[in-house]
């Protein structure tokens, strides 16, 4: 509406101490259509973090054996740490990006680059590993479309090749780049709908399964007879990190959210919630009902595999949960397909990457060419999996590297923003957090769970680095190859390689709050920003150099009228810059 455009352009600070936005914050075309609304946010974490126990249980119980459960126990608990600090992040800078914008705003360029880049390996590789999930689920009716076979390519043999599965895996991955640039409301009721769905199914399954088939005895007898040696429970801990992997989906599509400020912290809570609980009751159920060995060989589709032995519903429940199955790891993967779509968005609008990628299709209103190459990235890193006897293997080798470098970053970036930014207002804050009284007489907070958070996915890193074959080589090899890039484009484009660009933040972060119709944070910022430049002696230059007064029109929050046209007139006067702020 064009009244709304004008009062938000109206609401981007005019201060005189701001430095003009730079290249990178010119204009792009059309910006991302914000669709997404409570359910729609909690559906897009939930189908990529939901589905991920389809496919981790059976190559978790493979590695961790009777410690399946403490293995997914270690993992939740590092989870709910990130959980916690991506929700803070997310809900006070709701920008397209997730972690990769985060660690942008604490630790510069580089970093972001870096984030941001390691976050694209899990998303490419969640595309093709649920891609491949799917077609797993699928084969429960279809075996013998798993067949094996050996691969002679000229003297070189590559044996337990399953092509008609690689295949079917590829055309999943080609439909979901194509439901994604038609539009991220299409693709987003798709994953409420299957949401939904999984979510009154699982606890279906858990409640039936926990009545008629829990065996304690069983469940005891492997825990202490099948305990693995400390090689076999690391590894299976990091692996466990892929039923966890995926949270910062909501964050991705914070920019695309209506009222972020408000959405986001209750969705992100109730999946961390939800995900945990899942996890752990799957995995202990698992471990209850049937041998770990039996798991390890049904990893393609483990959980019909389980409910296929539940008493009673059996013959039903199997078949089902094969067909759901299918269908949540397939918006898991769709999932995936949306994040890395997003990231390259955000690091290309920042100039992390060549800026053409973060062009939005006039019509659809997508990033049309990020969707196409990452998309590509993960069907090459499908077949190349798709040559050994286990392409589940191969791909979760990978999966927790990338997860593990951008979460310490993370973490180290809430750390850091705590201290350099505490004017950003943050509905939702980490707890546990100790007081600090900074140089200027204001008050810091550290988070105490995001040090022990930052300490626990440090150690999931050290642990995929010491028992991953593949992913200690393939995750620094992906790495290496994006900072060729990132250096390659830095200097084509004339900017420095280790320091950052000068950026506006304040201005463009108070245009995505009023863009959001978040008119209280909105006031918050700026009234933050004018108490920053009070305490730092700089209030009498601003007053001296500000121009006459201007009034401007905002429009007020639906609560007060919004619907019928009224709005309310601010000064933009230094008088207004000399009210406290509001909360801490």
């Amino acid at each position: 509406m064009p009244g709304n455009q004008s009062a938000r352009a109206s609401l981007v600070p005019a201060e005189a101490d701001m430095q003009p936005a730079p290249a990178a914050q010119e204009s792009l075309g059309p910006g991302l259509r914000r669709a997404v609304g409570v359910w729609g946010s909690y559906t897009w974490g939930y189908a990529d973090v939901g589905a991920d126990v389809y496919v981790a249980l059976g190559i978790v119980m493979a590695a961790a054996q009777g410690a399946t459960n403490v293995a997914f126990l270690f993992a939740g608990l590092v989870y709910v740490m990130v959980g916690l600090a991506y929700t803070e992040l997310a809900a006070a800078y709701p920008m397209a990006g997730g972690g990769q914008f985060y660690v942008l705003r604490g630790l510069g360029d580089f970093w972001g680059f870096v984030a941001g880049w390691a976050v694209l390996l899990d998303f490419t590789i969640d595309i093709s590993l649920f891609a491949l999930a799917s077609a797993g689920y699928i084969n429960f009716f279809l075996p013998v479309l798993n067949t094996r076979i050996d691969l002679h390519l000229g003297s070189l043999t590559l044996p337990g090749v399953q092509p008609w599965l690689i295949l079917e895996a590829t055309t999943f991955v080609i439909l979901l780049t194509v439901l994604n640039i038609i539009g991220v409301r299409e693709s987003s009721r798709f994953n409420e709908i299957l949401g939904a769905l999984d979510v009154i199914s699982e606890s279906t399954i858990l409640f039936f399964g926990f009545l008629f088939a829990f065996d304690p005895q069983l469940l005891l007898r492997q825990m202490t007879q099948a305990w693995p040696d400390p090689y076999h429970l690391a590894y299976g801990a990091s692996l466990a990190i892929i039923s966890f992997v995926g949270l910062e989906s909501i964050s991705q599509a914070s920019q695309e959210t209506i009222r972020p400020g408000k959405v986001v912290p209750r969705t992100s809570l109730a999946l961390i919630l939800t995900v945990l609980i899942y996890a752990l009751a799957f995995s202990n159920l698992g471990l209850a009902m049937l041998p770990w060995q039996s798991f390890a060989e049904h990893n393609g589709d483990p959980i019909a595999w389980l409910a296929s032995h539940i008493p009673f519903l059996g013959l039903v429940a199997g078949p089902y949960v094969a067909i759901l199955g299918a269908t949540l790891v397939l918006i898991s993967s769709n999932a995936g397909v949306f994040g890395s779509s997003r990231i390259t968005y955000s690091m290309a609008r920042y100039d992390l990457l060549p800026r053409q990628l973060a062009r939005v299709h006039p019509k659809f209103r997508t990033p049309v060419r990020t969707l196409v190459v990452f998309s590509g990235f993960a069907l090459l890193e499908l077949w190349l999996a798709g040559l050994s006897p286990n392409a589940y293997d191969v791909l979760g080798n990978m999966y927790a590297f990338g997860a593990a470098t951008a979460y310490i970053l993370v973490f180290i970036s809430l750390l850091v923003l705590r201290f350099v930014d505490p004017w950003t207002p943050r509905p939702f804050k980490v707890p546990l957090n100790i007081r600090f009284r900074g140089k200027d007489g204001e008050s810091r907070f550290l988070p105490v769970v995001g040090i022990l958070g930052l300490l626990g996915i440090s150690s999931m890193l050290v642990m995929v680095v010491l028992t991953h074959a593949i992913g200690r080589i393939a995750g620094p090899g992906w790495l290496l190859l994006g900072l060729l890039i990132y250096v390659l484009h830095r200097k084509r484009s004339g900017l420095p390689i280790f320091r950052s660009v000068p950026r506006d933040w304040a201005r463009e972060q108070l245009a995505v709050y009023a863009d959001a119709e978040e008119y209280d944070l909105v006031e918050e910022l700026r009234e933050n920003l004018a108490r920053k430049r009070h305490l730092a002696g700089e209030e009498a230059r601003t007053r001296l150099a500000m121009p006459p007064a201007r009034v401007v029109s905002v429009p007020l929050p639906p609560q007060e009228g919004r619907g019928n046209g009224r709005r309310a007139r601010v000064s933009s006067t230094a008088s207004r810059e000399e009210e406290p702020r509001r909360g801490d």
